[in-house]
């Protein structure tokens, strides 16, 4: 590849890579707003949310077209290839998070909307979403810097979530024992816990990726390779 092609090829790597993380910054600013709606209570912010989703999904489009026409253009190897395929897989995972956003604040409409609360909003939620973001953010930053380290960080980070959405669940289950009435509401706050619980493992995948890209090695079965290896 010549000097003007290559300066050009790393001219639209660098694009792309500025507009997923324009992407990232969107979802994490949604899911922060959705989880506060649901402690709030705050309809328009919900609303906003949800409006919020398209541009999400245009984002996802034109960065999944760059990314096509990149390939088909300047036909990248090595690293660069695996740097293309890699926001390819980002941009899926953003976007998933960015509808989990919209859930949240779909279902806090629909529970605020109902009336009679019976259950208080729980704090472990909004803990549980400030996690999340936190998680989100995390991997965000360590894309922007191509740090292991720091993608390292956020998985291990994942059980602290895995742990505040059990601990959710096992107070819905108990409202929900002592008055069949909660039951109702309690089944959408367990959706919106669960939707969070996602954010978290999408977080985990854009880490996983950013290991991927700079070193090579596709770490995202590692876990099940290895309990294959000790069943044997």
């Amino acid at each position: 590849m010549s000097d003007h092609l290559s300066k050009q090829f790393d001219l639209e790597l660098e694009n792309i890579r500025t507009r997923i993380l324009q992407m990232g910054g969107l979802v994490e600013r949604q899911v922060l707003a959705a989880v506060d709606a649901f402690s709030s209570g705050n309809l328009d912010e919900m609303q906003q949310v949800i409006g919020s989703d398209r541009e999400v999904d245009a984002l996802e489009v034109g960065i999944d077209e760059d990314c096509t026409l990149l390939i088909a253009r300047r036909q990248p190897t090595a690293r660069d290839l695996r740097l293309v395929m890699a926001i390819s897989r980002i941009v899926t995972d953003l976007e998933r998070v960015g509808d989990k956003a919209s859930k949240i604040a779909r279902m806090s409409q629909k529970l605020h909307q109902a009336g009679s609360q019976r259950i208080p909003r729980l704090s472990d939620v909004h803990h549980c979403g400030r996690l999340a973001s936190d998680m989100l953010q995390g991997s965000l930053d360590s894309l922007a810097r191509m740090d292991i380290d720091a993608a390292r960080q956020v998985i291990g980070a994942d059980k602290a979530i895995d742990a505040a959405f059990n601990a959710i669940l096992r107070q819905l289950i108990t409202y929900m024992m002592e008055d069949p009435r909660t039951i109702s509401e309690a089944l959408d706050i367990i959706w919106i816990a669960k939707a969070i619980e996602r954010v978290g493992d999408h977080a985990t995948n854009i880490a996983e990726n950013v290991i991927y890209i700079v070193s090579g090695i596709d770490i995202r079965h590692s876990a099940v390779a290895a309990s294959k290896t000790d069943e044997a």
